[in-house]
């Protein structure tokens, strides 16, 4: 028999149901998974061996939990995900606003049923999905939006008085009760909101407009909060604190081949194209623009870049070379450098700058971390180039810086057809020398992207000079570029 075609309380208690509380459901259905090695909150990459163990340790000690740490870092995603170890459907009292269990009711509503019915009370089924409520601390929420107060409406309608239990409009606690509930950016509530949540994470228990009810709420607080909020908007109070089972600490990607994971789970699906060919190295070139980021004197460490940002500037990048491919007429094509200043937006937007950045202006600093970025790169992909060298020394690089010396007019516009990039590329012989020197086991388009890349690296290290020309980009020697300017 389908449990979910059990509709009264009698036929409940002959299947032999047995109700649990939600930190139990938590915790044994976490236990049997890891007895059966099924794989836990799928999706959370990074954390395997930092925060996942600790929120094993949390589930299994049945715990209430606040996941600290800069935003961007999957705090709202690993609470969402703690739905799948509840069990899959849960009954109820039918009509009940609180999720009442039918065998053992605590709102007035729910009693006077089961009194009045018996084994006849109706019940229904509610899915774990719908188990999960959560809210955004803001400076406005009150007691009433969070527990609950006395509805003047409801006591009109009902002609009860205001000592009757029946007019109490319960909060959204009340309402999750049997449910996981969240609170997002905890800090951001108002400390007197804060000491009404005592009761319930201590004693279970809340209390409305001193009506003298006891209603056993049975709930599982996960709270979200950013290191940062502790001193610019506000604090956890410390009792509130002390309640708190487990405090979880999360953290960025530790790794550029993490963040890659990271962001290719999360770019939206319909920016995605078969069309476009992304290469290695550009992946990479988005990751590494957001670890500079993080490392940068101009940018806010306190605030931190979410993984928002990456996510963001991939979706501009395959947007940008989108447009490129649809003004060209082709119908496919693959990504280039100068695709990368579609980028710009994405970054300016999520980065906060310290007073010496804003100075300096976010769109300047948005290409500084770029050009940091491509440095960065380019001494992985081919090698440092050294500021100082020996007296009449040349190397391969100076080969390039000599071809440009001799072709000062060589340009690569955004209206070039892929072939004709291609050819514009290709034509530079030193240009070859350098990609087979380095990458020769790269693809033939990969090969084509690090020639371009390789160009931009040599601007960034004052090799070269790049100048924005309508529609695309001018490379060329730096003194004979300076003279020409001049």
């Amino acid at each position: 028999m389908n449990i979910q075609e059990i509709k009264t309380l009698g036929a409940l208690k002959k299947q032999g149901y047995i109700p649990k509380r939600i930190k139990e459901e938590l915790r044994d259905n976490l236990m049997e998974k890891l007895k059966q090695k099924t794989p836990l909150f799928e999706g959370i990459i990074g954390y395997e061996d930092t925060v996942i163990p600790q929120l094993i340790h949390a589930i299994l000690s049945e715990h209430n939990i606040n996941l600290l740490g800069l935003r961007g870092q999957a705090k709202t995603r690993i609470a969402r995900s703690l739905t799948e170890l509840l069990d899959e459907y849960i009954p109820i009292v039918e009509g009940s606003e609180i999720n009442d269990d039918p065998m053992d009711p605590i709102s007035f509503y729910a009693k006077e049923l089961v009194a009045k019915e018996g084994d006849n009370t109706p019940i229904s089924w509610v899915h774990r999905s719908d188990r999960f409520s959560e809210k955004l601390a803001t400076p406005d929420v009150t007691v009433a939006d969070l527990i609950g107060d006395v509805d003047p409406i409801k006591a009109a309608n009902l002609k009860l008085s205001y000592a009757d239990e029946r007019v109490i409009h319960f909060g959204m606690i009340p309402r999750a009760n049997r449910c996981i509930f969240v609170i997002n950016e905890l800090p951001d509530l108002q400390a007197r909101i804060q000491v009404s949540l005592f009761n319930i994470l201590q004693e279970g228990d809340v209390q409305i407009r001193g009506f003298k009810i006891r209603l056993p709420l049975d709930v599982n607080f996960v709270f979200t909060a950013n290191p940062e909020d502790y001193t610019n908007r506000g604090s956890i109070v410390t009792p509130l604190k002390d309640r708190i089972g487990s405090q979880i600490i999360t953290h960025y990607p530790n790794s550029i081949e993490l963040a890659k994971e990271i962001t290719n789970q999360e770019v939206a699906k319909q920016v995605q194209s078969d069309a476009i060919y992304v290469p290695e190295l550009a992946k990479t070139l988005i990751e590494q623009i957001g670890f500079e980021a993080r490392n940068n004197e101009l940018i806010d460490a306190k605030s931190g870049v979410s993984a928002r940002m990456s996510i963001t500037m991939y979706e501009n990048l395959l947007s940008g070379a989108t447009y490129r491919m649809l003004t060209t007429q082709q119908d496919s094509t693959a990504i280039r450098m100068s695709d990368f200043l579609a980028v710009i937006p994405a970054i300016t937007g999520k980065v906060e700058l310290v007073y010496e950045g804003e100075q300096e202006g976010a769109e300047n600093v948005a290409l500084l971390l770029l050009g940091n970025a491509i440095k960065t790169l380019f001494n992985d992909s081919f090698r440092e180039i050294k500021k100082l060298s020996k007296p009449g020394a040349t190397d391969e690089f100076d080969a390039v810086v000599s071809w440009f010396m001799e072709n000062s007019s060589f340009s690569l516009s955004a209206d070039l057809s892929d072939r004709a990039y291609a050819e514009i590329l290709n034509a530079v012989e030193p240009l070859n020398e350098i990609v087979e020197m380095y990458q020769a086991l790269a693809s033939p388009s990969d090969k084509l992207f690090f020639k371009e890349f390789l160009l931009w690296g040599l601007v960034e290290y004052n090799k070269l000079d790049k100048q924005e020309t309508k529609g695309g980009y001018q490379f060329e020697d730096r003194v004979l570029g300076s003279f020409y300017n001049n």
